[in-house]
């Protein structure tokens, strides 16, 4: 099972915290660094926020071992050729540890700041089935192709140089109608955000029916899951872990230790214990079919806790 993390981008991310959360993955071994791609929070106040792309970039020039990428990037406003572009020259780069986590964009608050159109979810994913495609064709198109769209036209398009290796695509969301048929076309990674062992079990099942009506393997397509985790093994790590929460995180200042636990356990749908309570998840979601778990991590300060999760917690899974 591989375990990596996701930080929130829009959460107080600075150069700062971005080179010690680097650092910190890379030796203590979790696998991917994952970040969400957003300019502001869904509601005031604003903190601090890297841009995506370049917050990669630096990435690929300062690790050496762990896979990156947004997960996910959203295509409300971000250009898919362009996008294919950055993704596919950070992978060289790197030397083949980018992944491209694309989706369909979802906050109100981004888009009207800055004057993207968001559009209705319709024409949200309507848009961001094309672009996964134009995505799809510019990676593994070694010859010049046309696209003709609703959203994109190309012509002749190819781009160079050629990827040492075809970047991998990764897709989030379980919706049985379109999401899982357009996973089952054109991902590389699947990832399940928020799904319990037991409906991650379904959408597996119905993810592998699917590949091999598109002409795929089930082993075509990585399983991944993510969740926010709170992990603790006494009351003082307790305290300490909702300390860091109740830092950059401007909407959690103000909570208190009942609040807080409350809202990451009903309205995030944490796992929240000690380290046997996180491991035995793990192993229900890798017996579901997970290949990999992404632990949300919002305690972005919160270097210790990292430590004492990969010490008591990824050992055993």
């Amino acid at each position: 099972m591989k375990i990596s993390l996701m930080i929130e981008g829009m959460g107080g991310l600075t150069w700062p915290r971005w080179q010690k959360m680097a650092a910190a993955t890379e030796e203590l071994g979790f696998a991917t660094l994952y970040r969400s791609d957003h300019f502001t929070m869904p509601a005031p106040p604003d903190l601090d926020s890297l841009e995506l792309i370049v917050s990669l970039a630096y990435l690929a020039g300062n690790t050496t071992r762990i896979q990156f990428g947004p997960l996910v990037a959203p295509l409300s406003f971000r250009d898919p050729i362009m996008l294919a572009r950055q993704a596919m020259a950070l992978d060289d780069l790197s030397s083949g540890r980018m992944i491209l986590g694309i989706g369909a964009g979802w906050q109100e608050r981004e888009h009207a700041m800055f004057g993207y159109p968001l559009d209705d979810p319709a024409t949200r994913f309507a848009r961001f089935e094309e672009g996964v495609e134009v995505i799809a064709k510019l990676i593994r198109n070694a010859e010049p192709f046309n696209f003709e769209g609703r959203f994109y036209h190309l012509r002749g398009a190819h781009l160079l140089p050629r990827p040492a290796r075809l970047t991998p695509i990764l897709l989030g969301g379980s919706g049985p109608k379109r999401t899982l048929p357009l996973v089952a076309r054109f991902a590389d990674i699947w990832n399940a955000p928020g799904a319990s062992p037991e409906s991650f079990a379904r959408s597996n099942a119905l993810l592998n029916e699917l590949l091999i009506k598109n002409g795929r393997k089930p082993g075509d397509v990585m399983r991944s899951v993510m969740f926010p985790a709170l992990c603790w093994r006494d009351e003082a790590e307790r305290e300490e872990r909702l300390r860091f929460l109740r830092g950059p995180i401007a909407p959690f200042a103000g909570k208190t230790d009942a609040d807080l636990l409350a809202y990451f356990t009903h309205d995030l749908s944490a796992i929240i214990g000690s380290p046997e309570v996180i491991i035995q998840q793990i192993r229900d979601y890798a017996a579901a079919g997970a290949q990999e778990a992404v632990v949300q991590w919002w305690g972005i300060d919160d270097l210790r806790g990292l430590e004492m999760f990969a010490e008591q917690i990824m050992p055993h899974v």
